[in-house]
């Protein structure tokens, strides 16, 4: 049986790019702006400085991604503090911190939240008609999961 947990009207969108990326998610961030206005964002380090500069806002700033800020991302979606993740990767470079990338992208399929890592998907996703009210996310049970012997 799966849980319920509520999206409220006014998301959390955690931001994440990687360095290749960051121009990307900055075009895409002003140019929806006036949607992401009416939502609380947080991203990681240098990330969250320029979007909080272009779209002159505060926007959460966590560590840079390969100093753990991907992993406080991840944290937060596990407790159920982040509605959905933007993350603009690179796919034609290798991160020193692959790892924690794939680490936190698991997460968030595991919890059940949007996920955009393209233009075209974050668009999509920005501009569903259920980004503007409350939606009630399902989360899988992993509760056979947890009580499993090892």
């Amino acid at each position: 049986m799966a849980t319920i947990r509520k999206l409220n009207k006014r998301k959390h969108i955690a931001m994440v790019a990687h360095d290749h990326k960051k121009k990307d998610l900055i075009d895409w961030a002003e140019y929806n702006k006036a949607a992401l206005a009416r939502h609380d964002l947080l991203a990681t380090g240098t990330t969250g400085r320029m979007l909080e500069d272009q779209l002159d806002r505060p926007v959460k700033k966590l560590l840079s991604g390969p100093l753990g800020g991907d992993q406080q991302i991840g944290s937060l979606i596990a407790e159920g503090k982040v509605d959905m993740l933007i993350f603009f990767w690179d796919p034609m470079e290798a991160q020193p911190h692959d790892p924690d990338i794939r680490a936190l992208l698991r997460v968030a399929v595991t919890w059940n939240i949007p996920i955009a890592c393209d233009r075209a998907t974050a668009d999509f996703i920005l501009t569903s008609p259920l980004m503007h009210d409350d939606y009630e996310c399902q989360i899988p049970d992993y509760s056979e999961y947890v009580k499993r012997k090892v």
